[in-house]
């Protein structure tokens, strides 16, 4: 358990987040589970990938996410003809009064505390990568030179369906660097009502910031600091290690199925997300159910099927779902 003072910032923190996740409500409407996910990315202080077909409020909810967790953010609206120097930023050659030249460089949109990454697969790989070293480094480097990120820095980028046409689908060294992937769905039929209804009127929700960039670097720290239990942590090992074809504890059907499987970064992602987690829901450290609700958004886009598996249908969301349940079982049994 942890300690009195603990205790207390964890309740404090917990009765926080549920005002952020109101004042969210106010202006992306139903969702649950996409703003728990969301909300739990950035508490880990991870980056977020959310992938749904357009019109899903996706721009918004991050939108909404930065001005409520006060933020400084920016946009990029990722194209076809979109370049690295667009994202990063670049040098341009001054001249000074005195007739000397020197090159100075100008910050690219980059450098924020939270970037939307709208429609992320719609640019080419090389632009995609441009990314790589800001998510997993948070500087930069142009021209030899070191630009480091604000902090906190996360990435919360979204994804069309890349079945859709004008996709380029995002590298896997890429994709291991969000730490969840959340997948949006249509909205039920009381909450789509509930949506036409609030947004084609005159009046518009106003949001407020909860947090600001000093107490969610907190709550980032504290989250660290929850207690998860030995059972919480053999069954993250027990799950991410049977996810990789070819190891001790994988199925058949892992073997038959997966041409690779997660790495390292899934059960971190993991130990932090469980807690998170629990934090939103009121409670003091994380269970096995948490691990079972987050089986999918961490580890789906770190798992590929090969062809032979895709031609005869099998879903890597039924892989997962196998995997944990044999994990929760075995946990259990324990």
């Amino acid at each position: 358990m942890p300690d009195t003072a603990n205790l207390e910032q964890i309740r404090a923190l917990s009765a926080k987040l549920k005002q952020a996740k109101a004042m969210i409500a106010r202006r992306v409407i139903g969702q649950t589970e996409v703003v728990d996910q969301t909300l739990m990315t950035v508490l880990c202080g991870g980056h977020g990938l959310l992938v749904g077909v357009p019109g899903l409020a996706k721009t918004l909810l991050v939108e909404a996410l930065g001005t409520v967790l006060g933020l400084n953010s920016n946009r990029v609206q990722f194209t076809p003809d979109l370049m690295p120097a667009d994202i990063l930023g670049s040098e341009v050659l001054e001249t000074a009064e005195d007739g000397t030249r020197a090159f100075r460089f100008i910050k690219g949109p980059v450098f924020c505390q939270l970037m939307m990454g709208d429609e992320i697969n719609r640019a080419s790989p090389r632009t995609q990568s441009a990314l790589l070293q800001a998510m997993q480094e948070h500087h930069v480097t142009v021209a030899g030179q070191r630009f480091d990120l604000p902090a906190p820095f996360h990435v919360l980028a979204t994804q069309n369906p890349v079945e859709q046409e004008g996709t380029y689908p995002l590298p896997e060294a890429q994709l291991d660097r969000f730490l969840m992937q959340v997948d949006i769905d249509y909205p039920t039929y009381d909450d789509e009502r509930a949506i036409i209804l609030a947004t084609t009127g005159t009046a518009e929700s106003t949001l407020e910031p909860v947090f600001d960039a000093e107490s969610l670097i907190a709550a980032q720290q504290l989250i660290r600091r929850m207690p998860v239990g030995e059972q919480v942590v053999d069954m993250i090992l027990d799950l991410v290690r049977a996810a990789r074809p070819g190891s001790a504890g994988a199925s058949d059907l892992v073997n038959k199925a997966v041409v690779w499987g997660p790495g390292p970064r899934a059960a971190q992602a993991l130990m932090l997300a469980v807690r998170a987690r629990a934090l939103l829901q009121g409670r003091l450290a994380p269970s096995i159910d948490d691990v079972s609700a987050l089986a999918r958004p961490v580890l789906i886009h770190r798992m590929a099927l090969g062809f032979a598996a895709r031609a005869e249908n099998i879903s890597l969301l039924d892989v997962i779902d196998d995997l944990s349940i044999t994990a929760a079982r075995k946990s259990a049994a324990a």
